[in-house]
C-alpha cells in the first residue's frame, strides 16, 4: 500500500515537472539570447488556455485542431510582444526593459479580464486525455504518462533545432553578441522574433496540458505558474535548456513530495519553490547546469 501510494505521488510530481520544464524553457531562451526575463511569459501561457476554451467552447473547432491553432496564434502574440515591447528598447538601460516586461504582464492580465471577463472558467479537457487508468491501487489520468513524453520530445525538437540548424546558429551567434552578429550578417531582429515565438508555442503547449490537468482558468491563473517556472528556469541554470528541464523536474517532483510526505506544509506549498531559489543562489549561484557568463555591458 505504501508503495502504491508513493507511485501515485511519483507520477504526480513527474507530470507537474513536464508542465514547468515547459514553460521554464521559454524563459532560459529568451533569457539566454537577450538576458532579459520575459516576466509576461506567464501571461502568454494563460492566453493560451482562452484561446483553447474559446476555439472549441463558442467556435465549435475540434480539439485537434483547436490545440495546433492556438499554440500558433500564441507563437504569432509571442513576436508581437517583442516588437512592440522590447524590441524599441532594445538599446535602452536593463532596467527599462525589465519595466516594460513588468508592463507587459499587467496588460495581458488585465486585457484578459476585459476581453474573456473575471469569473473563473472550465477548460474544455477531451476525455480523451482525462480518462483514468488504474494501476493496482494507483488512479492515474492518461494526461499524466501523456506530458512527460510531450515535454521531452519538444526537447529533442528544440535541441535539434538549436545545434544543427541555421536559425539555431543564428541563435547562438546573437546569444553571444548580437552586435558582432548583425555585422556577420545575421538577421538579429529576425532572429529574436524566431526565439520568443518558439518560446510562446512552448508556452502554449504546456498551458494546453496544464488546462487539461488543472481545469479552471482565470485571468491571473499564468501568475504563480510563470513566476514558479522562472524558479525552475534559475535552479536549472537560466540560459541552458536542458538545466530548464531539469529544474522544472526539480521543482515539480520537490513540491509534490513536500505536500505528500510533510502533509501539514501544504499550505507552503508554493513558498517551497521560492525557498529552493534562495538555497540554490546561496550554493550555486549559476544553478545546477549553469555556467559563469560574462555581463554584457
Amino acid at each position: 500500500m505504501a508503495f502504491d501510494v508513493f507511485l501515485q505521488h511519483l507520477t504526480n510530481g513527474i507530470s507537474l515537472g513536464s508542465l514547468y520544464a515547459l514553460i521554464a524553457i521559454g524563459y532560459t531562451m529568451v533569457y539566454g539570447i537577450l538576458r532579459l526575463i520575459n516576466f509576461a511569459h506567464g501571461d502568454i501561457f494563460m492566453m493560451a488556455t482562452y484561446f483553447s476554451f474559446y476555439s472549441i467552447v463558442v467556435f465549435g473547432v475540434p480539439w485537434y485542431a483547436a490545440f495546433l491553432a492556438v499554440i500558433v496564434a500564441t507563437g504569432a502574440l509571442g513576436i508581437i510582444l517583442e516588437s512592440s515591447a522590447y524590441r524599441p528598447l532594445r538599446d535602452a538601460p536593463r532596467i527599462s526593459i525589465m519595466i516594460s516586461a513588468i508592463g507587459a504582464s499587467f496588460l495581458l492580465q488585465n486585457l484578459a479580464v476585459v476581453i474573456f471577463g473575471g469569473r473563473p472558467k472550465a477548460f474544455p479537457a477531451p476525455e480523451l486525455f482525462t480518462k483514468v487508468i488504474m494501476l493496482g491501487e494507483v488512479s492515474i489520468q492518461r494526461l499524466t504518462f501523456i506530458i512527460p513524453v510531450v515535454a521531452l520530445m519538444f526537447l529533442f525538437l528544440l535541441l535539434y533545432l538549436v545545434e544543427n540548424t541555421k536559425s539555431g546558429m543564428a541563435m547562438r551567434a546573437v546569444s553571444k553578441d548580437y552586435e558582432t552578429a548583425r555585422l556577420m550578417g545575421i538577421d538579429v531582429n529576425r532572429t529574436i522574433s524566431l526565439t520568443f515565438s518558439i518560446g510562446s508555442m512552448l508556452a502554449a503547449v504546456g498551458g494546453i496540458m496544464w488546462g487539461m490537468k488543472y481545469p479552471q482558468m482565470q485571468p491571473v491563473m499564468g501568475l504563480m505558474p510563470g513566476l514558479k517556472c522562472f524558479v525552475a528556469a534559475v535552479v536549472g541554470g537560466i540560459g541552458n535548456i536542458k538545466g530548464a528541464v531539469v529544474g522544472g523536474f526539480v521543482l515539480g517532483l520537490g513540491e509534490i513530495m513536500l505536500i505528500a510526505f510533510l502533509p501539514d506544509l501544504t499550505g507552503y506549498r508554493d513558498a517551497f519553490a521560492f525557498v529552493l531559489l534562495i538555497v540554490v543562489l546561496l550554493l550555486r549561484p549559476t544553478g545546477i547546469m549553469g555556467e559563469k557568463i560574462a555581463e554584457k555591458v
